[in-house]
């Protein structure tokens, strides 16, 4: 099963907002999953957490998580290193908590590494989060995903290394890849080369339980610039839709268009029309 979720609280929440009425309005327009967008810090209130899970399981609702972009694990500086390690396993805490799959973290900048030593970094890195997540007992999956700018670690290549190598799944995600190849990335025949690597890395099974994210986006021979509206974008959505129908992905995408709700809706009305 394939489930499209607004990424955050929908524009139209009622006040005061929050997830916890986002997740109330997401559901009665008839999305059934959202990514809490925990970017800036990760909430630590239990009784508020344990309110998100509760609603959302009543309202079968698929959560995901956006970490703090205030990650780099391929930093040289220990404070840098030791602090996004923590805020990833916060997030991937506070998620289980709430009752999240999948935890999507941008892993790192290269800073003028090479690609090669900066991924050995990453892998070490990834180690040490995921044995002190095995001693929390944090079963959720940790989601490294691919990235929009030269400058950023997050190839679909490297994320896919990495998560065969640790047994999790990345967060692919097209527009970022789309902008990083300045233009690639944006037919058919290259998003089933993308599943057939995802595939070949994770093995057919991991294709039903996949951590998405999608938009329009604009961008520069630098790559990504800013997301945009599906209309506003050169992004060929319907036939990104259509190779999922196709290959029988399952799992969540996220929309990330800066319309949350309208585009969520237009690519989930989509899908159940093909």
């Amino acid at each position: 099963m394939l489930r499209f979720a607004v990424a955050g609280t929908p524009h139209s929440t009622p006040k005061p907002g929050g997830t916890v009425e986002g997740l109330k309005r997401a559901r009665a327009l008839g999305i059934a999953a959202m990514e809490m967008e925990w970017v800036q810090q990760v909430p630590k209130n239990p009784e508020r957490i344990a309110e998100i899970r509760q609603t959302a399981e009543e309202l079968d609702m698929y959560l995901t998580v956006h970490a703090p972009y205030y990650i780099n694990l391929n930093s040289s500086e220990k404070a840098t290193l030791v602090a996004s390690k923590r805020r990833i396993l916060d997030a991937m805490e506070m998620g289980q908590l709430a009752g999240a799959h999948s935890v999507c973290v941008h892993p790192a900048f290269y800073m003028g590494t090479d690609p090669a030593r900066a991924f050995e970094n990453v892998c070490a890195a990834t180690e040490d989060i995921l044995a002190q997540a095995k001693k929390k007992n944090l079963t959720i999956n940790l989601a490294y995903e691919t990235m929009g700018k030269g400058t950023q670690f997050g190839t679909l290549d490297e994320v896919l290394r990495l998560s065969a190598m640790f047994g999790i799944y990345p967060c692919v995600d097209p527009a970022h890849m789309h902008a990083r190849s300045n233009g690639e990335w944006n037919t058919a025949k290259e998003w089933n080369t993308m599943l057939d690597l995802y595939e070949e890395h994770l093995g057919k099974s991991a294709l039903k339980t996949m951590h998405m994210h999608y938009s329009g986006i604009e961008y520069t021979a630098k790559g990504e610039r800013r997301h945009l509206p599906l209309a506003e974008s050169d992004a060929r959505w319907r036939d990104f839709l259509t190779v999922l129908k196709q290959r029988k992905v399952g799992g969540v995408v996220v929309c990330e268009s800066p319309l949350l709700e309208d585009d969520t809706l237009v690519l989930q009305r989509t899908f159940e029309k093909l």
